[in-house]
């Protein structure tokens, strides 16, 4: 497929927000997945690993024999949460929507503990780790909107799993380019790792 192509196609789909049940997920055939989670995860609707298909991640030493993918519909499907969160690239507070992460995992009915690790990968490499118990405590979302238009593939989208770090007071206390290690925008993949 042509990266123009594909970006457009993104980039539409991104654009549009139908809403879905969580289990047109497991449906082939509908809009392109943009995120996958592998690893500890009890359901699955795609094929293993295939380096003619997953270029991406096998360049980014992602492999996987289970997996499940998850498009945008699906994701828009989930209940939304808003956030409001001081962004250290403009240093002003912005709105973020879409679905805590924790539900986003459910999808795949992971195998976890409070003590699991989600490495979670973003289209440029970057991979920070974090346990599913801080996902909880810091109610993560996978934001698909800012204030209130949709993420860019290209920007910071369509997916970014980013928290409500002014309301913590241990987090805020921190100058705001040091609070977001752990959010990766243009997020396209989560490995869930048992404890």
């Amino acid at each position: 497929m042509k990266r123009r192509v594909f970006l457009s196609t993104a980039g539409a789909v991104a654009a549009v927000s139908v809403s879905a049940s969580p289990q047109a997920a497991a449906k082939p055939g509908g809009s392109p997945p943009l995120l996958t989670l592998t690893g500890a995860i009890g359901k699955t609707n795609r094929p293993p690993f295939d380096p003619a298909r997953d270029i991406l991640m096998g360049k980014h030493g992602v492999k996987f024999d289970k997996a499940f993918a998850i498009d945008y519909p699906t994701l828009a499907g989930l209940p939304s949460r808003r956030i409001n969160v001081t962004l250290e690239y403009d240093r002003k507070r912005h709105e973020l929507g879409g679905p805590l992460l924790t539900d986003v995992l459910a999808l795949a009915a992971p195998s976890t503990t409070d003590a699991s690790v989600l490495h979670m990968r973003a289209v440029d490499g970057y991979a920070p780790t974090l346990t599913l118990g801080d996902a909880r405590r810091y109610q993560y979302v996978v934001a698909l909107r800012l204030d209130g238009q949709p993420l860019a593939l290209g920007g910071l989208g369509p997916l970014w799993a980013i928290y409500e770090a002014d309301r913590f007071p241990e987090i805020a206390a921190k100058p705001v380019d040091q609070r977001f290690a752990t959010c990766p925008w243009a997020l396209y993949h989560v490995a869930v790792i048992p404890a």
